[in-house]
Order: C-alpha cells, then structure tokens, then sequence
C-alpha cells in the first residue's frame, strides 16, 4: 500500500542516507506532533514523544512490512508512544458526564461540527477537544482533522473499526457537552 515514493525514502533510509530520514520527518512532523498535542494536551511532551516516534520509526523501519500506508504505521506508533507516556504520568482523564445527553441532540451537534470546522469557529472546536480524555480527543482529531477513514484509525490504535465507531460516536457525545456549555446562552 506504500507509494513507490515512500519506499524509495524507505529504501534510502535503510541504506543511511541521512537527507531521506530528514525528509521523513518533514514529511510526517506536523502530522505527529498535532496527534501528540490532542492526546497529551502539553506543548513539551508532545514535542518529546514526537521525537521519541521518529527515533522509534527509525530504529523499527524494518518492521514496516507495507500492508498499510505508511502514514498510517507512523500514526500507531505516535499513538502507542503517547499511550506510553500517558501511563508512564498516571495521568487521569478529563471525564464529561454524558448521562444528560439525548440522542436529538447529537444529530444537532454533528451538523454544527461540520459547520464549525469549515469555519472560522475550529479554534473552539479544538479547545474543547483539548478538555476531553486523550482517547477521544485523539480519535476525534484523527477523523475529522486528519480525515482518517475508520480502518485506518483501527489500524493506528489497534482495535476492530467496529470499537473505533463506538469510540467516536461516545467522543461526539462527550464533545456535544462541552460545546453546548459554549452555546447556552449565560444567565446572570
């Protein structure tokens, strides 16, 4: 699934051309460092595990047997680094109570989402993500910012895409809450 591109980089890299692995990084460093940050919710630890993931990438780059995109390996490892670093922390989750939340209201919400992102709004949008447990902020970066497709985040987190869509659909509730907080209008 790799681009012949990709293995060209991959090739080179292999062989320890050192300008190929500059430009892995170039390439992938924006798109790990923003998974880090929405998980991680640190400015320094994000930078940190995103440099862990690309010594990790390096050091595995044999592992990586093409059967997904490239990006797509990169991604789990940035992942799994995070999960590392957010158990190596004890760091404890931001939990939103959802036992409130209808189901009309999701329906709501998923279209306000869509306009919020095309819009000048997103900022809010990724602030009250930067609230929620670094699971479902994860998730919910990966498809709607990353435009990752179900399987794909499957692949990255490793678990079914059946678990994923729960994951997403529970997410979209959890930031339904918090973006509903910032629409009610405030009574003095």
């Amino acid at each position: 699934m790799t681009t012949n591109d990709e293995n060209i980089l991959i090739a080179a890299i292999k062989n320890g051309d050192t300008k190929a692995y500059a430009q892995l990084v170039d390439r992938y460093k924006d798109l790990v460092y923003t998974l880090a940050l929405r998980m991680l919710k640190h400015r320094e630890e994000a930078e940190e595990v995103a440099q862990d993931t690309f010594i990790k990438v390096f050091k595995s780059l044999d592992k990586f047997q093409g059967d997904s995109k490239f990006s797509t390996w990169i991604y789990r490892v940035a992942y799994n680094t995070c999960l590392d670093t957010i158990k190596k922390n004890k760091k404890h989750l931001n939990n939103v109570a959802i036992d409130e939340f209808t189901f009309n209201k999701l329906d709501t919400i998923d279209n306000a989402l869509d306009n919020i992102i095309k819009e000048e709004k997103s900022d809010l949008i990724k602030k009250c993500i930067n609230k929620l447990p670094e699971d479902s902020s994860a998730i919910l970066t990966l498809f709607y910012f990353e435009e990752l497709s179900l399987d794909e985040i499957s692949k990255i987190i490793n678990i079914e895409a059946n678990t994923v869509k729960v994951k997403l659909f529970r997410a979209r509730k959890k930031l339904a809450v918090i973006l509903e907080q910032y629409f009610q209008p405030k009574t003095a």
